[in-house]
């Protein structure tokens, strides 16, 4: 299962940064950048209860700004996977792909807050899911949303480290209670930014 992960964290990777590279003119006031992140969530478990587990993965996300540089729009891929979840042990990966709108009050600032707002699909995979289970079926694409914020370090022109990113993940899987899955991922990694200055 990790090898799985890896080998889609590496695929997506490829994928945004030939989609940089393929940026033969960028507004020197706007840099795309891709961020490579590793993701804790928090997750709730059966519905109506508070066994909750965790889940451990990454996100890779591209951001390209727009007009001053404070908005961008932003596409974000978080995989996660989590074992010994509820008294059954049953495993679950989770898979978000969302997109919408990133937020930075100080778009030039070394230190660099940033909130978000992105909405999208998920899709759920494991034995908690696909098994017998009593906690959730239907491991089809679901509405996803998610926000938050977090806080960058610029370190030179091109790259960037991310402190800390804080979110609220909604996902809409079935689960014969209520259809609504609660998650609190955290998240830290590195950016790299293309484009002139």
């Amino acid at each position: 299962m990790k090898t799985s992960i890896v080998l889609l964290l590496f695929v997506a990777s490829t994928s945004i940064l030939s989609f940089a590279q393929a940026q033969s003119v960028i507004d020197p006031r706007h840099q795309t950048e891709v961020a490579v992140e590793y993701s804790y969530l928090r997750a709730n478990a059966p519905p109506a209860q508070c066994d909750c587990f965790s889940l451990n993965g990454g996100s890779i996300s591209l951001a390209q700004p727009f007009r001053s540089g404070r908005f961008a729009f932003v596409f974000d891929t978080t995989i996660s996977h989590g074992s010994q979840v509820g008294t059954g042990g049953y495993d679950l990966t989770l898979s978000a792909f969302t997109g919408g709108v990133r937020y930075r009050p100080l778009s030039r600032a070394r230190w660099n807050p940033f909130g978000e707002v992105l909405v999208g699909a998920a899709h759920a995979s494991g034995s908690l899911v696909e098994g017998p289970t009593p906690a959730a079926s239907d491991p089809a694409l679901v509405f996803a949303s998610t926000i938050g914020g977090g806080l960058d370090r610029r370190l030179t022109k091109s790259w960037s480290l991310r402190i800390i990113e804080a979110d609220y993940l909604l996902t809409t899987s079935s689960n014969r209670a209520n259809d609504h899955q609660n998650s609190l991922r955290i998240s830290a990694g590195a950016a790299y930014h293309f484009g002139k200055r």
